[in-house]
């Protein structure tokens, strides 16, 4: 096989790559598609819940990743809505002192991590996301009663290349 011929082939395979990996991305969700075509697309969820006007199909990418995106089904199982949660606009919608454990893991998912500090008497939740492609981290205090008593956001450390002389 020829160089050009090579190259053709090489071109074609990377475009149908990428074009499957599109396929998966939930924001290419059309609405109105149906719940066997969201789960033909992406494949199974992570999580599902009951909404009080259908069904939440959740597709998370943590703990390696920084997205977990919500596929909302009406009752007729026709999709809504897709959302990307873990973004800082979206976390003014955790309301302290009323949201409960369930109410955490139907919006953002399991957490990349479970910690606790000696300042707070409960667990810390944390997921990682990306805000304007920095590493960023979202953590959120759940009481031992399972209330979320506060979150903030910080810097992800792990991405920081190491000073240098």
């Amino acid at each position: 096989m020829n160089t050009g011929r090579r190259l053709a082939l090489g071109c074609a395979l990377a475009a149908a790559a990428w074009l499957v990996g599109c396929a998966s991305e939930p924001q290419w969700v059309p609405a109105g598609a149906s719940r066997a075509e969201v789960l033909q697309q992406l494949g199974a969820p992570t999580a599902t819940y009951a909404l009080p006007t259908g069904e939440r199909l959740q597709y998370s990418r943590q703990p390696a990743g920084f997205e977990v995106n919500n596929v909302d089904l009406d009752a007729s199982g026709r999709v809504v809505a897709v959302t990307q949660e873990l973004q800082e606009i979206r976390f003014g919608q955790i309301l302290v002192d009323q949201w409960r454990v369930a109410d955490v893991l139907r919006t953002f998912g399991r957490p990349e991590e479970i910690s606790r500090v000696w300042s707070f008497q409960g667990e810390v939740w944390q997921w990682r996301y990306r805000q304007l492609n920095t590493p960023r981290l979202l953590y959120i205090y759940i009481d031992p009663q399972g209330v979320v008593r506060r979150y903030h956001t910080g810097d992800d450390l792990r991405f920081v290349p190491p000073n240098r002389p």
